[in-house]
């Protein structure tokens, strides 16, 4: 399934080294559709799979979270 299969909006869309669509990452390697200020996602409704079967609150996010949280300190 592609990103634009579920409705992602364009602007949030990249293209990877092999041609494959992934989400938009800023400079600082966060998600371009994700509220700095509420930190929640503003595409919720239309978030690409990979986001939908990756369950808040799993040991994989809190990994991933507190991977990113190193990385600022």
């Amino acid at each position: 399934m592609l990103i634009t299969d579920t409705g992602v909006p364009e602007r949030y869309i990249d293209t990877d080294e092999w041609g494959g669509e992934v989400m938009l990452r800023l400079d600082d390697g966060w998600c371009a559709a994700l509220d700095r200020n509420t930190m929640m996602c503003t595409i919720y409704e239309k978030r690409p799979l990979i986001c939908r079967e990756f369950e808040a609150g799993a040991e994989d996010c809190l990994n991933e979270r507190k991977g990113i949280a190193t990385a600022y300190l």
